[in-house]
């Protein structure tokens, strides 16, 4: 990670060595956070961040479900993550809001725990690494289980959350594959790691619904919309775990995974082995909205100015 020069912290700018909690937070020994990931991309006109309101707004939610309390709006949030990409220089980045307890009371009640909110940027290239967009990735369903409905909420986007996430993808890696698929409590297909799936069977594009703990990406939801745009049959359904080996395609979408195939799935090789014309077509269509190519008829797009 390559340093910017500042950081938001509850309401001013601050320099990026100076972004700083006690040891002794609430955070750090129970892992009391909300955070998302947002993508600037640079377009024809500037940079432009990527669904900034969507996402603010699950940060916001995010932080509503655990009870932790913040006093910036939603359009403060969201002005000054513009603010901080404009002050750091940036044409295209990745951008790291968390709300954090902070410190105060040691017990796992957090009601002495003050509320700290960052907001960061930095340069960061593709997640599966930039071959993966067309030659597709080689991943394994996880032995791990995504987290069980009245465990741990799956619609936040939590810290404690990603412990989970952590284990799939640690797994994943030490045997050799790029990524872990994880099941729901009921053996079910839910997600990867970090990234939402989608698996298409006879032209028919399937993703899991949210129920099958999965965490309601933005990318994910950009995609359904783009695909029935374009109009492609998909379908929220509860999949089964050996339909992925059937699949004509799979792909994962995520802020960071962008849309990315899936070219085997615990060494059986995905239709041809490499991205097919379903995937390529949604593709095309994201990054062209994304990079400035295509018209923003959806509005997903804040410019930097």
């Amino acid at each position: 990670m390559t340093p910017t020069e500042k950081i938001w912290h509850n309401g001013k700018f601050i320099d990026w060595n100076e972004a700083r909690i006690h040891v002794l937070s609430h955070v750090v020994s129970y892992g009391s956070s909300v955070f998302e990931g947002l993508r600037c991309y640079e377009t024809k006109n500037g940079p432009a961040i990527f669904r900034l309101r969507e996402h603010t707004r699950r940060l916001l939610d995010s932080a509503k479900i655990y009870r932790i309390p913040v006093e910036f709006t939603l359009e403060q949030l969201m002005e000054a993550q513009v603010q901080l990409v404009k002050l750091n220089g940036l044409k295209s980045c990745y951008v790291r809001p968390i709300i954090l307890r902070g410190y105060g009371g040691v017990g796992v009640l957090p009601v002495n725990n003050p509320t700290e909110i960052f907001l960061a940027c930095w340069e960061w290239g593709k997640y599966l690494g930039d071959e993966a967009l067309a030659a597709g990735v080689d991943v394994c369903i996880s032995s791990w289980n995504r987290i069980a409905p009245n465990t741990l909420p799956a619609l936040a986007k939590a810290g404690a959350n990603y412990m989970n996430s952590q284990l799939i993808r640690m797994e994943a890696h030490h045997n050799g594959y790029a990524e872990g698929i994880a099941l729901d409590s009921e053996g079910r297909i839910s997600e990867g790691s970090g990234e939402n799936i989608f698996v298409v069977r006879d032209g028919k594009i399937h993703t899991p619904p949210l129920g099958s703990s999965v965490l309601p990406g933005i990318t994910r939801d950009s995609v359904v919309t783009l695909a029935r745009d374009l109009g492609l049959e998909l379908v929220e359904t509860v999949i089964p775990r050996e339909m992925l080996y059937v699949a004509d395609e799979v792909f994962f979408t995520g802020t960071a995974a962008e849309v990315t195939p899936v070219r085997s799935i615990d060494r059986i090789e995905v239709g041809t082995g490499r991205r097919g014309p379903v995937t390529e077509k949604l593709q095309k269509a994201f990054f062209a909205l994304v990079e400035g190519e295509a018209a923003d008829k959806y509005g997903w797009l804040t410019p930097v100015k």
